[in-house]
């Protein structure tokens, strides 16, 4: 995916919005997946589970979050592991992103595109995912409980519509509206 892009994409990026150099052109600068696991609050195992599996998913092993503050609505101290988290850059990332794009999001009960309302306003995308069986590297045997997980694609556009575009000629399958 990183060779298509250097070769495929900057060049389109550059003839259409007409950057003057390569360096203008955006590109993904890092993707962030995190898994929140609140019942982790009763049952610590369910956060080692949760980041065993955001390990296989993404090749690399994740941080634990802490919370910030304390809830006692939801039983939460401050401090108690709450989350599972994995920053991709580089040769990772585009692996990561090859690998959602064309084996992940296909295998997606009834999918027809990703919404194109989650840009955050300064070319930052958000996919949520509802459960983690989608990637082939899970065994569906082994899950305990289907956890979602949210994937934040940073890139170093200025404007959610250039952000778009650089998604979208990445591969990224969006809904048809």
């Amino acid at each position: 995916m990183k060779e298509s892009y250097q070769s495929q994409v900057v060049p389109r990026l550059m003839k259409e919005r007409g950057y003057p150099s390569v360096m203008a052109v955006p590109r993904l600068s890092k993707v962030v997946v995190n898994m929140g696991v609140g019942e982790a609050t009763q049952n610590i195992k369910l956060l080692d589970a949760a980041m065993d599996e955001l390990g296989r998913i993404t090749g690399q092993r994740p941080a634990t979050r802490r919370a910030k503050k304390s809830i006692a609505a939801f039983r939460l101290r401050e401090g108690m592991p709450i989350a599972a988290t994995v920053t991709l850059r580089g040769d990772r990332m585009y692996e990561f992103v090859d690998r959602l794009f064309n084996v992940a999001l296909p295998r997606v009960r009834d999918f027809r595109g990703v919404p194109t309302n989650a840009f955050d306003g300064r070319g930052n995308y958000t996919l949520g995912l509802k459960d983690q069986i989608i990637f082939p590297e899970i065994d569906y045997a082994k899950v305990d409980k289907l956890r979602g997980m949210n994937v934040t694609f940073v890139t170093t556009a200025r404007t959610d519509e250039e952000s778009r575009l650089l998604l979208a000629y990445l591969g990224m399958p969006f809904r048809n509206q």
